[in-house]
């Protein structure tokens, strides 16, 4: 299973983008998927979650600005994130909880960089 993340980039305060990631291989099921962060020199944080059934949590310091989906049929989990602000400048990373015919466990993509910058 491989998870592959898109739609960084630079954008300046105030502005918006959206995250993609969407998960590939021999997929039985797919649980929570959610979205972390890591700044420069900081630990990775969770940013957002959605579970199987539809339910959303944020950080706090994301909320009414951050919006999380998810699209089953397509094994991808979304990230629109409006308002940006610089304290938003990380590399995003996707995770989700696979269940494969052999396995289930957590699956990592690769990272995608936000900058929030004028």
């Amino acid at each position: 299973v491989q998870l592959q993340a898109s739609g960084g980039g630079l954008v300046q305060p105030g502005g918006s983008l959206r995250l993609s990631c969407a998960a590939s291989g021999t997929i039985v099921s797919i649980a929570n998927m959610g979205w972390y962060r890591q700044a420069p020199g900081k630990q990775r944080e969770s940013v957002a979650a959605v579970s199987l059934g539809g339910n959303t949590n944020y950080a706090d310091s994301v909320k009414e600005r951050f919006t999380i989906s998810r699209d089953n049929a397509k094994n991808t989990v979304y990230l629109q994130m409006n308002g940006l602000i610089p304290e938003d400048t990380a590399v995003y990373y996707c995770q989700m909880a696979v269940r494969t015919p052999l396995y289930f466990r957590n699956h990592w993509g690769q990272g995608t960089l936000v900058t929030v910058s004028s």
